[in-house]
Formats: structure tokens, sequence, C-alpha cells
């Protein structure tokens, strides 16, 4: 990405936009970090086993300055020396290389997770063209890197230098001594000067996580119409979603119309709301709500009622409550109950009443929570 681009790139990257990324194989990443791990866990490992490898190393001195008159007149001398310095050198080196392999994964989890991309893994030409590599050494990355291999040759090989004059007397001496003084010198000298090697490289290892780190969210910053777009395509077009739901309310109004004829009984208010019910003993706990509306769908409620002869019974706070409290095909709540009931028996006794002709029955008054009509219920 060139420097240009992010010039308006003002605003965080999305999580979208880092989860890309990652399929891409792009997460932040310190070469140096992960060297100065390396170092420090196999310096440790030297360390900590030092008197083991310290009979490995000078087992594998001695095999080269010890043979009996017997080996040296055997056609397997060499194949016999070979395999057992390889032995010793084996036991010598599988603690580091242990240490090393755990170090090495750990940077990743440290600084950008593990991540294993395909993508990664395919031929990218686009990496090959000149113009493009000329443009990175004079990027600002291209002058971090620089600065951090400048930083590198002076500490690292000033610190070397001045740990090799500080035992220079005693490196000379080695030739002078024992073998095993030499053994011991030897690998003590290579624990401090790998221990100095490590920490310094951890410094630097260090700031470099923290740059690659801002640099890696840097490169990924997005521009306003950036995230706009992205917004669009992941929550979908507004305008759609509206649509989309229209049709649905659409849909959802006309089996609501479809199943009206099927209800026992239309609660109104007396022109703002209209609540149909449906209860059957057989198959339902409680009566339910078929169809519901406000204003213009409550008239509409009302004049397909009328037309198949359903009941239309004014309770202005029942209506309200149903309402406010139970969505299209769900059971009236059970604080409706005594209130519903009244309702449904009040119908069976105005059929009754209009089949034989007898005397009108009366609505008894319902109570009803006022709680339950929610922001509906008259002040």
């Amino acid at each position: 990405m060139a420097e240009g681009e992010n010039e308006d790139r003002t605003e965080q990257a999305s999580e979208k936009r880092l989860e890309d990324a990652r399929e891409k194989g792009e997460v932040p990443r310190s070469r140096d970090l992960a060297g100065a791990l390396v170092v420090l866990a196999g310096v440790s490992a030297m360390l900590s086993n030092g008197n083991v490898m310290y009979a490995h190393a000078r087992t594998i001195y001695g095999l080269g300055l010890s043979y009996s008159r017997t080996d040296l007149f055997s056609d397997r001398l060499p194949l016999h020396a070979l395999s057992a310095a390889a032995r010793e050198a084996v036991a010598l080196l599988v603690p580091i290389f242990a240490a090393t392999a755990i170090a090495a994964l750990a940077e990743p989890v440290l600084l950008g997770g593990l991540n294993f991309s395909v993508q990664a893994l395919q031929p990218n030409f686009g990496r090959l063209d000149p113009i493009a590599g000329v443009a990175k050494m004079f990027s600002l990355n291209g002058l971090v890197e620089l600065c951090k291999s400048l930083l590198k040759l002076f500490f690292i090989g000033g610190v070397l230098i001045l740990l090799l004059r500080h035992e220079e007397s005693a490196v000379m001496a080695t030739g002078s001594g024992t073998v095993g003084s030499g053994v011991a010198q030897m690998l003590t000298l290579l624990g401090d000067a790998g221990l100095l090697f490590a920490v310094v490289l951890g410094a630097i290892g260090g700031a470099d996580a923290v740059w690659q780190r801002f640099d890696y969210n840097r490169r990924h910053r997005m521009t306003k119409q950036e995230q706009r777009d992205e917004h669009k395509d992941t929550d979908g077009n507004p305008e759609l979603k509206r649509r989309i739901r229209q049709v649905a309310q659409q849909l959802s109004r006309r089996r609501m119309m479809q199943d009206l004829p099927k209800a026992d009984v239309v609660v109104v208010n007396p022109t703002h709301f209209a609540v149909a019910l449906k209860y059957d003993e057989n198959r339902m706990r409680a009566p339910r709500v078929i169809a519901k509306g406000a204003d213009v769908l409550a008239q509409q409620i009302r004049l397909v009622a009328s037309a198949h002869r359903i009941p239309l019974v004014e309770a202005p706070p029942l209506a309200r409550a149903l309402y406010a409290t139970t969505h299209l095909g769900q059971e009236i709540p059970a604080a409706l109950y005594a209130a519903v009931a009244q309702i449904l028996a009040y119908v069976y006794q105005l059929k009754q009443a209009t089949a034989q002709g007898g005397p009108l029955p009366v609505l008894p008054k319902q109570e009803i929570d006022p709680d339950l009509q929610g922001r509906y219920r008259e002040p």
C-alpha cells in the first residue's frame, strides 16, 4: 500500500477488514522479536543443562584424540568415530532445539496469533515488480528497516566486541590448559555471548513489535466511504431491507385477513383498535389472537368481521391491553384470562338469545390493569 493512499484513511480498521487481512496471511510479525526469543531460549537451555552439555562436548572432543592400537588398524574406525560423535551431538543439541522450537511458536502467539492462510501460499507475481520493490525501499517501512539493521549492527556488534576483549586473556589461555577446562571455557563464552546477544536483540525486538503493531493498524485504516460501503455490504442495502420488511408485512397482513373469518369475536375500541380472538378448548390452552390492527387496519378488520357475521364487542380497555401485550398467533396473557372469558361467555349468550329470541345479555364490566395497556392506555 503506497504512503499516499493513507492520507485520507482516518478510521480504524473494522473487524471484517482485519479478518480479511488474516485470511490473506497479513498479521503483525516481528522477526527481531522472534529471533530474540529463539536465542534467549537456546541460551537458557544451554545454561540450565551446562553440566550435561559439558559431558557430551568433552566426549565429542575426546573421540578425535584417543584411539587404541586396534582402532588405528581397523577399517571401521572412521564410521565408528562419526556415529559415536553424531549420537553425542544429538544428545547435546536436543534440549537447545526443543527450546528454540517452542520459542519460535511463542512470538506469533504473543503478537498476532497463530494464523494459517491458503491465500498466502499462492504465488503472487506482483511481488516481482522491480518498480514496486524500489518504492518499498524508499517508503517509511523501508526507512524503519534500515534503521533497525544499523542499530543491530552497532549495538550487537559493539557488545560482542567488548565481551571478546574482556575475555581475551581467558580465550588465549585455553591452549595451555586441559581439555576439560578448554571445553568449559568455550561453553561459558558461548553462553555469555548468546545471553548478551539475546538481551540486545530483545530490546530492539520489543521496540520493533510495538512498531509492527502500529504499522499494521496504520496500513489497514479505512476511509469513511469504505466504512459505509462495508456497512452496506454487511448489513444489506437499507432501501432493500425496508422493501423486504414491507413485503413481509403485506404477506403477514394478507394471511391475517384470511384467518380472520375463523375468529369467535373481535374486541374493538371502538374505532382505534380491533383484536380478533379464536378459542378451541380441545386444541388451545387459552384464547389466541389471530388478527389485530390499529386505525385503518382496525377498520378493515371490522369490515371483514361484519361481512362474516363475527360479533364485534366494544371493550376499549381490553382491546388496548390485548393489542399491547399479544402478538399475532400468541395466546393471551394469564392476566387477561378472566376478562376474555367474560367476553366469550357474553358472545355465547348473545348467540343463544338471538337464536331463541330471548332478552339480550348485558356485557359485564372488565377490570383491566392499566399497566397492561402500555402506552395505549388513556390518561
